[in-house]
C-alpha cells in the first residue's frame, strides 16, 4: 500500500503538470472576447493603446471600435468587461467640431449621448472613453486627450453582405441579426416586390405598363392612352405603391368636348349637327345674317380632337356711314337706332367754354344698301381773346398759346430774376370770358431766417437787400478756446437759405478713445465726449493690470496727456515638467500667465502624485503645485521560494516599475515556473512566484523487491525517494549481501551506487562437503535455485 500510494500521487502529479502547461499555452495575451452568435465583442486592456492605436488594432483583427447604439448594449458592455483603471476607449470622435462614430461617420444625436455628469467639459479632450464598473457614473461616457493610453473594446459585425437581400436594411442585435425591409418588399430576406390589382383597358384608350419586379407589382407604371378626339379623365399615371394600392384611380376616356357656342347678335342664324354628343368631336355648326345685316368672320365652325372650334363665332352688323368725330374744343351728341354712325343716325355739335361755334349745328345719317352719306360738312370751333400782358420790373413772363397769342387757355408764369420771388400767385389764365384770373405780382427779394450768436461767439453781417435777406453776408467770431463747427462765414442764397448750417463754437476735441482688450474706460465730459477738459481712467479685468498710468485729460490743444496704457495678464511662476513627465499648456493670454492651463503627462509606467491639472489664477499663482512622476508599484515579493533565492534590481524603487528578478533554487531542488519576473506598466508582475520541487531518484526498482529475501530500511527527510533519502539493505536468513550495504539519493536525482544482489545461502555451502553424490545433488539444487532468485531479481539490480 505504501508504493502504491506514491505511485499514484506521481501519476497525479503528472497529470497536474500538463494540464497547467496546456492552460498556459491556450490562453490569449489579454484578450477576450465576449456576447453570443454572431455580435461578438473583443477586448484587450495589456497594453493599452492610445486611440489612434486601438482603433488600427480593431480594424486589423475585428470589424472595427464599438458602435453602442442603446441603453441595452451599454449595460451588457459594463456587465461583461472586466474592470480596468484607466477603462476603455469607444469609437466617438469630435470631427470638424461634431461628436461623430467613427465607424459610421454619422454625428452623435442628442438622444444617443450619455455623457457623465458635468461633460463633456475640455475643449481639448476630443476622444471618448466608458467608465466601467465605476463607483460613480458606471457606464457613462468622459472625454479624453487622445494621446492617453486605455483599454480597448472591438466588435464583429453579424451583418454581411449576403445577411439580407438588396431590398432590406441588414439591423444589428446583440448575438443576431434582422432584416428590415425597404418599403415596397416582403417576405423574410425582402426579395418580393409588393403586387396590386390588375388595370382593364379603358373604352376608347389603350394601355402601357413596365415594371422592375413585374407587372402590377410595387414600382412598376401604367400610362393611359385615349383615341383622337378623346382625353383621358384622371392622371394619365399611375405607379403601383408600397402599400399594394394604385396611387390613383383607373381614369377613363372622355371625348373632347367644345365650349357652348354664344349668340353674338340678335341678327345671327345658326344650323348645327352633333355626330357623337352636343358640342363635342366633329360637331358642325353654319352661320348666316338677317336681311339688311352683313356677316362679319367664318361662315362655318367645327369642333376639332382637341376640343376648340375651327374658327370663332361671327357677328352681324348693320350697314354704317363713315365715323364722324366732334370738332377740336367742341361736343358732339348722336342718336343711334340700329348702331353706331349707322343708317338712321343723327348727331348734334356744340362748341367747349371758351369756344364758339362755326358751321351747322347737326348731321344726320342717310344710308341705304351698299350706301351711305352725312348731311352736310363737320363745323369748327373757335378761341375767346384776352388783354395784353406786360413783365413787372425783375421778373419775365413766359406763355402757352394753344389757341393764339392772349386768346381763351392762354397761360402766362412770371419767373423773378434769382434771389427775388413774386408777391403773389406767379400764374395766370385767360378765361372763356375773356378776361385773366390773377393779376401779374411783383418780384420782391428772398428773406432767410433771423441768426444769433452761439454761446462763446458773436455775428457781423451786411444785408445788401434788406436784413437777412438774398446776398446778406454773416461772419461768427468765436471766443478763446471754442472753434466754429464749420466755415465761419454763411450767405443768404436765392433759395432762402444760408449757405452753411447754424454755426456753433465748440470745445476743441482729442482724438476718441478706445478700451484696451480686458479693460474698460470711464469718462467725464464737461463739453462733450472725448473734448478739452475730458478725463478718462483705465480699469482693467479681473487678471489683468495696465502696463502705465491709468488716467489722462483732453487738452486745450487738442491732445491727450497720456496713452491709454494695455491691460496685460497677470503673470504666474515658470513651470517646467519632473523627471518621467512632459508638460502640455494652454496659454490664452500668454506663455504662463492668467487662465493658463497646465496638464501633466507622466511616462508609460509612471504615474502623478497628485493633481495633474493646474491653473493660473488672478493673483498670479498656481492652483497646484506640479505632482512628481513615479514608478507604478508591484506588489511586494516578501521571500524567495521555499528552498531557492531570489535576486532583484530597482532602477526606479522597490518593487515598482522596469523591476527585475531573477529566481533560483537550492541544491537538491529543481524550479518549477519562469527564471525571472518584471514589473510592467500596469503595476503588475509579468508572472507568479515559481516554486522548489525537491529531485526525485527513480524507486521502480522496489516493485522487484516484494519477494527478494532483502529486508529493506529507508529514511526520507524530503519526501519519499527524493534528494537526501538513505536506504540500507540486509539480506534474511542464511543469505549473503552481495554489493553496498547503503543507497543514498543525490542532489542530481541519483543513486550513490547499484542496487545489491542475494549472494549463495550458508547451508548451500556446507553440502559441498558432506559427501560426492548428495553434494553433487544439492549443489545443482542449490544452482537452480539461486539462478531462478537472480533471474527474478535482475531487472532491479541494475545500477541507476
Amino acid at each position: 500500500e505504501y508504493y502504491s500510494s506514491n505511485i499514484a500521487w506521481g501519476s497525479l502529479y503528472r497529470f497536474l503538470l500538463v494540464f497547467t502547461c496546456l492552460s498556459i499555452y491556450m490562453t490569449p495575451d489579454l484578450s477576450t472576447a465576449g456576447g453570443v452568435n454572431a455580435w461578438m465583442y473583443h477586448h484587450s486592456i495589456d497594453p493599452p493603446r492610445t486611440w489612434s492605436s486601438a482603433r488600427t488594432w480593431c480594424q486589423q483583427r475585428y470589424t472595427d471600435m464599438v458602435a453602442i447604439q442603446n441603453q441595452g448594449e451599454i449595460a451588457y458592455l459594463n456587465q461583461m468587461l472586466p474592470s480596468n483603471p484607466s477603462y476603455y476607449w469607444i469609437g466617438i470622435r469630435k470631427v470638424a467640431g461634431v461628436w461623430t462614430w467613427v465607424g459610421t461617420n454619422r454625428s452623435l444625436t442628442p438622444e444617443a449621448q450619455n455623457w457623465a455628469v458635468g461633460e463633456p467639459n475640455h475643449p481639448l479632450e476630443d476622444c471618448v472613453e466608458m467608465y466601467v464598473k465605476r463607483e460613480k457614473d458606471t457606464a457613462k461616457w468622459n472625454d479624453e486627450r487622445c494621446n492617453k493610453k486605455k483599454g480597448t473594446v472591438c466588435y464583429t459585425a453579424s451583418c454581411s453582405e449576403g445577411s439580407c437581400g438588396n431590398h432590406a436594411d441588414c439591423v444589428e442585435t446583440i448575438g443576431n441579426f434582422t432584416c428590415q425591409c425597404h418599403p415596397g418588399f416582403l417576405s423574410p430576406r425582402c426579395e418580393e416586390a409588393v403586387t396590386c390589382d390588375a388595370l382593364s383597358v379603358p373604352q376608347h384608350g389603350r394601355l402601357q405598363c413596365h415594371g422592375s419586379y413585374g407587372p402590377s407589382r410595387f414600382n412598376s407604371s401604367c400610362r393611359f392612352h385615349c383615341d383622337l378626339g378623346y382625353s383621358v379623365e384622371g392622371p394619365e399615371w399611375l405607379q403601383c405603391q408600397a402599400s399594394g394600392r394604385w396611387d390613383h384611380p383607373a381614369p377613363r376616356c372622355q371625348v373632347e368636348q367644345c365650349a357652348a357656342l354664344k349668340p353674338t347678335s340678335d341678327r345671327l342664324l345658326r344650323t348645327c349637327l352633333h355626330p357623337i354628343a352636343n358640342d363635342s368631336f366633329n360637331s358642325t355648326c353654319a352661320f348666316s345674317c338677317e336681311e339688311g345685316f352683313e356677316l362679319s368672320g367664318q361662315s362655318v365652325t367645327i369642333c376639332d380632337h382637341a376640343g376648340r372650334w375651327t374658327a370663332e363665332v361671327p357677328t352681324c352688323s348693320v350697314i354704317a356711314c363713315a365715323p364722324i368725330s366732334p370738332p377740336a374744343m367742341g361736343n358732339m351728341t348722336c342718336v343711334d337706332s340700329l348702331a353706331p354712325f349707322s343708317f338712321g343716325s343723327s348727331c348734334s355739335l356744340t362748341c367747349l367754354e371758351g369756344y364758339t361755334l362755326a358751321g351747322s349745328h347737326t348731321l344726320a345719317c342717310s344710308a341705304s344698301g351698299q350706301w351711305s352719306r352725312w348731311s352736310g360738312q363737320l363745323p369748327v370751333c373757335q378761341a375767346v381773346q384776352c388783354s395784353v400782358l406786360s413783365a413787372p420790373p425783375h421778373g419775365s413772363l413766359s406763355c402757352s398759346n394753344p389757341n393764339g397769342e392772349f386768346s381763351f387757355s392762354s397761360r402766362c408764369a412770371l419767373t423773378c430774376d434769382e434771389g427775388f420771388l413774386p408777391n403773389g400767385t406767379a400764374h395766370t389764365e385767360c378765361s372763356s370770358l375773356g378776361s385773366w384770373s390773377q393779376e401779374v405780382p411783383r418780384c420782391l427779394a428772398v428773406q432767410c431766417s433771423v441768426l444769433s450768436a452761439p454761446p462763446h461767439g458773436s455775428l457781423s453781417c451786411s444785408n445788401p437787400h434788406g436784413e437777412f435777406s438774398f446776398s446778406s453776408r454773416c461772419a461768427l467770431t468765436c471766443d478763446e478756446g471754442f472753434l466754429p463747427n464749420g466755415t465761419a462765414h454763411t450767405e443768404c442764397s436765392s433759395l432762402g437759405s444760408w449757405s452753411q448750417e447754424v454755426l456753433l463754437c465748440l470745445a476743441v476735441q482729442c482724438s476718441v478713445l478706445s478700451a484696451p482688450p480686458h479693460g474698460s474706460l470711464s469718462c467725464s465730459n464737461p463739453h462733450g465726449e472725448f473734448s478739452f477738459s475730458s478725463r478718462c481712467a483705465l480699469t482693467c479685468d479681473e487678471g489683468f493690470l495696465p502696463n502705465g498710468t491709468a488716467h489722462t485729460e483732453c487738452s486745450s490743444l487738442g491732445s491727450w496727456s497720456q496713452e491709454v496704457p494695455r491691460c496685460l495678464a497677470v503673470q504666474c511662476s515658470v513651470l517646467s515638467a519632473p523627471p518621467h513627465g512632459s508638460l502640455s499648456c494652454s496659454n490664452p493670454h500668454g506663455e504662463f500667465s492668467f487662465s493658463s492651463r497646465c496638464a501633466l503627462t507622466c511616462d508609460e509606467g509612471f504615474q502623478p502624485n497628485g493633481t495633474a491639472h493646474t491653473e493660473c489664477s488672478s493673483l498670479g499663482s498656481w492652483s497646484q503645485e506640479v505632482p512628481l512622476c513615479l514608478a507604478r508599484s508591484c506588489p511586494l515579493l516578501v521571500t524567495a521560494p521555499h528552498h531557492g533565492w531570489m535576486n532583484c534590481s530597482h532602477p526606479h524603487s522597490s518593487f515598482s516599475y522596469a523591476s527585475h528578478c531573477d529566481l533560483g533554487c537550492s541544491e537538491g531542488f529543481r524550479l518549477s515556473g519562469t527564471p525571472s519576473i518584471n514589473c510592467n506598466t500596469s503595476g503588475d508582475w509579468s508572472g507568479v512566484m515559481p516554486t522548489c520541487k525537491v529531485v526525485q531518484c527513480e524507486a521502480s526498482w522496489l516493485a522487484g523487491l516484494t519477494a527478494s529475501p532483502l529486508s529493506l530500511n529507508c529514511s526520507h527527510p524530503r519526501g519519499n525517494f527524493s534528494f537526501g533519502s538513505r536506504c540500507r539493505f540486509a539480506c534474511a536468513g542464511a543469505y549473503s549481501l552481495n554489493g553496498t550495504e547503503e543507497l543514498l539519493c543525490s542532489s542530481s536525482g541519483r543513486w550513490s551506487d547499484c542496487v545489491p544482489e542475494v549472494g549463495t545461502p550458508l547451508w548451500s555451502a556446507v553440502l559441498m562437503y558432506s559427501g560426492a553424490g548428495a553434494a553433487s545433488l544439492a549443489v545443482l539444487l542449490c544452482a537452480v535455485g539461486a539462478g531462478l532468485l537472480v533471474a527474478k531479481q535482475g531487472t532491479h539490480n541494475e545500477c541507476v
